[in-house]
């Protein structure tokens, strides 16, 4: 569907209007969908999806972008709260409401200190690797659900295993709904990219349960709220316990956040910026563990639909959370929707993040980021439900990866006359500089006769303190020849003339 590249004002409103309506009839049972997911009454979801737009909608760069839950930080923030209280207690959803408040505070000071790029420490390998591991996860743990069987406490591999082993256990009602719904979702995309298939399953189940004697679990009672409870009273003693998962919320959820941003700027031509979007994420959270609701980030799929509904500005996103707010009230008209739709909805989500191919690609194209990928995806799955430490060996295997690759530094020797001309391609860093003046050595002792050395410099791509150092301790340990540099890149000549005393003859 094209968008009007230069609506009037009139029309730019009714525009984002619709959108931001339509958007909000997929979040309200997505979102619902998610909170299960997280390990929160379904209707927090609500919660988290009603002030987080709103506000995320004041601050955001991109017109796109959709703001609410999302699978996979409700899967990160189930990982984070399970080993320190009964899912759905009253314990968790406040630990569930102060994560989201760390959440907020770790991607504000991000964005307020101009540190977007951080987010740019998930490489692809990484980032693949573990949302492939954590879309199986996902769709593991909906399983149960959507079989209508009754999860045990084994974990989450352990009860999609003992499920798909017992057919006779099987719901067939929750095997149909969920069928049905899966068929709506997949397929309706087919006829078109907006066809409603979530909110039309919705419709399909909540007369089901309530008129056909429908035996399975359904959301129940949920709370009649005019607006969400906002609260502060939170256990901010155990604020400590969930800074490390939630600084690692805020930059894993982000990647979602900037992948979304940067195709539509793409696509759309109309700039974004990450650290415009680090506060307004920062802000949604804050309003999302004000409000009782859990950690939230941007929706690749909601986005999609937000900018093929015709969305034109950012204030799509604040009808997004404004229709919400309505619907509050009026939620318990989904008491009796069976919670097999809830969890097909979850699978419907991810299973487009359910493909090895992009990993096994990896292996074609390179052998060390393919060894980072499958690394990150078996801890990712072996480390369940604390999947937050598969991302901080992934990280940490990427950095070391780039630093062994850094640290190799490659010297090409010329010999014209009594000149010795050394070419290092590479970086000079404190990590490849001994390694460096060990290539300089090794080449001044097999031409001794030289009088003469050239170090070219053209094909350096960075020089740090440590490297500038080691260039001046030749200059003064090489007294047999004429020591000097050549080819200066412009990003060296400060760092060379402040430690070395040089400069660029040719500048």
């Amino acid at each position: 569907m094209p968008v009007d590249a230069n609506p009037t004002g009139g029309r730019r409103v009714v525009a984002d209007v619709v959108a931001g309506v339509g958007v909000a009839l997929v979040l309200i049972p997505q979102c619902m969908a998610y909170a299960d997911l997280a390990g929160l009454p379904p209707h927090y979801g609500l919660y988290a999806s009603a002030l987080p737009p709103l506000l995320a909608a004041f601050f955001a760069s991109s017109p796109f972008l959709q703001t609410g839950p999302t699978a996979l930080t409700a899967l990160l923030s189930f990982a984070a709260l399970s080993s320190l209280a009964a899912p759905k207690s009253a314990e968790y959803i406040g630990l569930a409401a102060l994560l989201a408040l760390v959440v907020g505070v770790v991607r504000v000071l991000i964005g307020v200190l101009r540190a977007g790029s951080i987010s740019y420490l998930m490489s692809y390998a990484v980032l693949r690797g573990f949302t492939v591991a954590a879309a199986l996860l996902i769709l593991c743990s909906q399983l149960p659900k959507v079989l209508g069987v009754t999860p045990g406490d084994a974990g989450v591999l352990a009860n999609a295993w003992s499920a798909l082993r017992q057919p006779a256990a099987w719901e067939p009602a929750a095997l149909l709904l969920s069928g049905i719904t899966l068929v709506l979702m997949l397929g309706g995309r087919r006829l078109h990219a907006l066809f409603p298939g979530v909110l039309v399953a919705v419709i399909i189940g909540v007369p089901f349960g309530s008129l056909t004697g429908y035996e399975g679990a359904m959301i129940g009672e949920l709370p009649q709220a005019i607006v969400p409870p906002l609260s502060l009273d939170l256990p901010w003693s155990r604020a400590l316990e969930l800074l490390i998962p939630g600084a690692i919320i805020a930059l894993v959820g982000f990647a979602e956040v900037a992948s979304v941003a940067q195709s539509f700027a793409e696509e759309s031509r109309r700039p974004w910026d990450p650290n415009a979007e680090f506060v307004g994420q920062g802000v949604a959270n804050l309003a999302a563990g004000v409000a009782g609701g859990f950690p939230v980030g941007g929706s690749f799929s909601r986005s999609a639909v937000n900018r093929l509904a015709g969305a034109q500005t950012r204030w799509s996103g604040a009808i997004t959370g404004l229709t919400v707010l309505v619907f509050l009230p009026f939620a318990s008209i989904l008491a009796t929707l069976p919670t097999a739709v809830l969890g097909a909805i979850v699978v419907g989500a991810v299973l487009k993040l359910l493909d090895p191919r992009v990993l096994l690609r990896l292996f074609s194209e390179s052998i060390p980021q393919a060894i980072i990928g499958m690394t990150t995806f078996i801890f990712t799955l072996a480390l369940a439900p604390h999947i937050e430490y598969a991302v901080v060996i992934g990280v940490g295997l990427a950095l070391a990866n780039h630093a062994w690759r850094e640290q190799r530094i490659e010297v090409n020797v010329d010999i014209d006359g009594g000149a010795l001309t050394l070419t290092p391609e590479g970086v000079i860093w404190f990590g490849s500089a001994p390694m460096f003046r060990r290539s300089f050595a090794a080449e001044i002792a097999k031409h001794e006769d030289v009088d003469e050395v050239v170090i070219d410099l053209s094909h350096v791509g960075r020089i740090d303190h440590t490297g500038a150092l080691a260039l001046r301790d030749l200059q003064r340990t090489t007294t047999s020849a004429e020591l000097r540099f050549e080819s200066i890149p412009p990003h060296a000549r400060r760092i060379l003339a402040s430690v070395c005393g040089v400069v660029d003859p040719h500048e």
